[in-house]
């Protein structure tokens, strides 16, 4: 039976493929789960809007995702945080902490994910910290200074 999928689904396919699947499989979960619809050619046809619609969405979320990541370039954020004497911060400074910051300072709503730390920062000093979102990488600098 010919489907479309409107969710991805593992070892069957991504949203808005279509699927020759086999008929109970299709008849009992995937259409009543809402997983997938029968394959007439008006709804391939609707999909295929739906699908050049989100396309296009993509496309600007994409740029204006550049242009943000272009703003925070030349970014240097200032925390305070509460340290011992010897520079070693009581509390790490992890990647949500960074974007609320990044928030803060620039209005820029970034994805915790797009920062790349291995481990939450513990120490005193300049940091260099990557932003990685859609195969472009920026830097940016964070200084930590002692309360």
């Amino acid at each position: 039976m010919k489907i479309i999928l409107l969710k991805d689904i593992q070892k069957v396919g991504k949203k808005f493929d279509v699927k020759e699947v086999a008929e109970g499989h299709a008849l009992n979960f995937l259409i009543p789960k809402g997983l997938a619809m029968v394959a007439t050619p008006q709804a391939i046809v609707k999909v295929g809007q739906q699908k050049d619609k989100i396309s296009a969405e993509e496309k600007i979320q994409e740029a204006l995702l550049f242009k943000n990541l272009d703003t925070i370039k030349n970014l240097t954020l200032t925390l305070k945080e509460k340290a011992n004497e010897k520079g070693h911060l009581f509390a790490g400074v992890t990647k949500e902490i960074l974007a609320s910051e990044i928030l803060k300072a620039t209005r820029l709503n970034l994805d915790a994910d797009f920062i790349k730390l291995e481990k939450p920062i513990k120490t005193v000093g300049e940091h260099k910290i990557t932003v990685e979102a859609m195969k472009k990488k920026v830097e940016f600098t964070l200084n930590i200074e002692a309360q």
